[in-house]
């Protein structure tokens, strides 16, 4: 079974919200998720708010081999970077 880190568009047209989630490759789009480990609102202005991700759970699915596309790759960063950034 290849599980793949991948976003799953949620939301009303022109209104976008993502899951990042955990699925088979070969999974349709819209298909059932292994499991859901965060969310992505890209119209959203503050960083923290932007992506929010179950990082234990992320670098679980990293350890046992899931690959994340290139999007998920760049909000891994940018949530990690989010964290490590003092609070204001």
């Amino acid at each position: 079974m290849a599980v793949v880190l991948r976003l799953q568009r949620t939301g009303k047209p022109k209104q976008a919200h993502y899951r990042v989630v955990a699925i088979q490759k070969t999974a349709a789009a819209k298909g059932t998720a292994v499991e859901v480990v965060g969310h992505y609102h890209p119209k959203e202005a503050k960083a923290k708010a932007l992506v929010t991700l179950d990082m234990p759970r992320v670098e679980h699915w990293l350890k046992v081999g899931a690959k994340p596309s290139e999007t998920v790759l760049s909000l891994i960063r940018t949530a990690k970077k989010a964290a490590d950034a003092p609070a204001q």
